[in-house]
């Protein structure tokens, strides 16, 4: 009796009933997707207690507990990939290696969870003049870098939308600057009026020309985030950080516009004092608008 008494006042003086709000959020956070950035350091056995073998299960089990859909990750080399192929049976992923365009060479792949997306397009391209020519540099870059792209169909939604992923050179000022450019090139004969979000690893900061390239053509999701910040402004520390210490923010999400972003989060996990990378990982949940 109280029960129904309680609904037909809701009825009449218009409160949503408990049912229709529980659907209503239920669909909301359908349309919510978790992007994620992890440069997780190469497998260097040089790294001692940090080299891979001791962090690896670390990073698959950061990236299942802050349930990222796509994850653009950095410095991969093929064993990784192949490890994290085990460790996350729930996602796939595309990429090549830099190198050759096939296995060998660090690969920036984009691990995607096959619930929520179907793969309709995917490639490569490399930051340099030629960019379809597998392992070339150009500039001053002192590495060869590529971008790997991937087109999906989300399962939720039925929309498409593309996500870039990609790593910067850690010395050519001028090879970031020209490999801004190419990517803004690139996003726009690729995803044609599809949304956007890029991952990355620039090793730029915000007040370099090549931050400015970037943020001329798409949003930092950092800067237009509806809720403040999570986390430290910095996203490189190396795998640990004495207390007070200020790392530099080098790793980034960034959105087209018509991309909400609710809420954004450099995530410092930690396992026993250390990180489970060099680099913290970068997180934005985001919403398309319609």
């Amino acid at each position: 009796m109280k029960r129904s008494l309680i609904i037909l006042i809701a009825c009449l003086f218009g409160a949503t009933p408990l049912a229709q709000t529980t659907s209503e959020t239920a669909d909301l956070s359908s349309e919510m997707q978790r992007i994620m950035s992890f440069n997780i350091r190469y497998n260097n056995p040089r790294d001692g207690e940090h080299a891979w073998p001791y962090r690896r299960d670390h990073v698959a089990a950061l990236i299942q507990f802050h349930r990222a859909d796509i994850v653009g990750m950095q410095e991969v080399l093929r064993g990784q990939v192949e490890d994290l192929q085990v460790l996350l049976p729930e996602f796939s992923w595309v990429g090549v290696g830099r190198d050759d365009g096939k296995q060998a060479g660090e690969y920036s792949p984009i691990f995607y969870r096959t619930e929520m997306y179907e793969l309709l397009d995917h490639g490569t391209f490399w930051l340099s003049e030629t960019p379809e020519i597998a392992g070339s540099k150009n500039w001053d870059a002192a590495l060869t870098r590529i971008a790997s792209w991937a087109v999906f169909k989300n399962k939720l939604t039925g929309r498409s939308q593309f996500h870039l992923n990609t790593h910067f050179d850690h010395r050519g000022e001028q090879a970031r600057i020209e490999s801004a450019a190419i990517i803004l090139k690139k996003i726009d004969q690729l995803a044609e009026q599809l949304p956007v979000t890029v991952s990355g690893d620039f090793n730029v900061n915000p007040q370099t020309e090549a931050y400015a390239v970037m943020t001329g053509g798409l949003l930092d999701a950092h800067s237009v985030s509806q809720q403040t910040p999570y986390g430290p402004l910095g996203s490189f520390y190396g795998f640990t950080a004495e207390q007070g210490e200020t790392g530099e923010r080098i790793d980034y999400i960034f959105v087209s516009e018509g991309i909400v972003v609710a809420q954004f989060g450099i995530l410092a996990d930690q396992i026993e004092g250390n990180y489970p990378s060099d680099h913290l990982p970068v997180l934005a949940v985001i919403r398309l608008e319609q």
